[in-house]
């Protein structure tokens, strides 16, 4: 079989097309022939150097395809199954912990950007019925952190105002899962082609963030003077300021990025005057992924892929996430 695989130190420039032996399966594992993947920044960082990983790693995180062998003692899965990856296989239920971070695909163990993976049980769950491979490969990163960010942590409830920034995978996931809750979005870019996207996806209000720099206060005024109750904070030091002036008395904010840098100021006074809940978010448990599948399925919510590449395109497809001009996700075809 054919896998993308990433040559020590990294770069876009290290990634190659190797020949790799199909694993049969062993007890409790499925090899599954993978269609298609998605990237997130998690991917881009590995594949850029960022995050060190082995010699020859296979890259890529997300992955989904169609179940071809059961080993011995399977019983969730069998020959026909169509499933995507889990981004934690090792985190089943329950609260995280250092053990159950370990083995994430395509940085502490082998990626999906192959044409088979054999693996244990645990690392896919069923793809939502009537999903292809493409839509399905979107869900086990950007997906699932916007479920845990709003649902899980926030638990926000129809009637609540959540806000969103800019229009990659997580932040487009979040504006359709806090639709289908009955929630209103307010919603961040740079760019008003984009903001105009995220209106006819249903964002109930949109702020230029480039045209407006204190745009914290802006989506207060939006609000009634409220404040929102969640945000899905994307950007971290250089948008955590605005995000703490935007929220509601008592309202969350889920941080899942860094977009902005690792480390800066925070407004520690605003932050507990207003008695803000903050959550970090590294994606979610198998188990939250198996409840948002379900939650896909009643609601008819669909991903929005910006473009498609080959497999042996895959530092173009990095390249076309660097440019930052995607809108959604970028699938890769395997």
């Amino acid at each position: 079989m054919r896998a993308a695989v990433l040559r020590a130190p990294g770069g876009l420039d290290r990634i190659e097309i190797a020949e790799r032996e199909v694993q049969p399966p062993q007890a409790g594992e499925v090899c599954v022939r993978i269609a298609a993947s998605s990237l997130n920044f998690h991917d881009y960082a590995v594949a850029n150097g960022s995050i060190p990983v082995t010699d020859g790693l296979t890259l890529m995180s997300d992955g989904a395809g169609e179940v071809v062998e059961i080993g011995v003692g399977v019983t969730e899965f069998a020959k026909g199954d169509h499933v995507v990856s889990t981004f934690f296989p090792n985190w089943q239920d329950g609260p995280i912990t250092p053990a159950k971070r370990d083995g994430t695909p395509g940085d502490r163990g082998e990626g999906m950007a192959a044409e088979y993976v054999t693996a244990p049980v645990n690392a896919f769950t069923r793809a939502p019925a009537g999903y292809s491979a493409a839509q399905a490969a979107t869900l086990p990163c950007a997906a699932l952190t916007a479920w845990r960010a709003l649902m899980v942590e926030a638990r926000i409830k129809p009637g609540d105002t959540v806000l969103i920034m800019g229009t990659g995978g997580v932040s487009i996931f979040a504006l359709q899962f806090a639709r289908a809750a009955g929630a209103r979005v307010v919603a961040t870019s740079s760019s008003d082609a984009k903001l105009e996207r995220l209106r006819e996806l249903g964002a109930d209000a949109t702020i230029n963030y480039a045209q407006d720099p204190d745009w914290g206060k802006t989506v207060k005024r939006l609000t009634d003077g409220r404040g929102v109750d969640a945000v899905v904070e994307i950007g971290g030091p250089g948008t955590l300021a605005q995000s703490i002036a935007a929220c509601r008395m008592g309202g969350h904010i889920s941080l899942i990025g860094v977009l902005t840098g690792l480390a800066g100021e925070v407004p520690t006074a605003a932050f507990f005057y207003s008695n803000l809940n903050m959550t970090g978010i590294t994606v979610g448990s198998r188990a939250q992924q198996q409840d948002m599948i379900r939650a896909i399925e009643a609601s008819g919510i669909e991903p929005v892929v910006d473009q498609s590449f080959a497999l042996d395109e895959l530092a173009d497809a990095f390249r076309q996430q660097e440019s930052g001009q995607h809108f959604g996700k970028i699938g890769i075809t395997i």
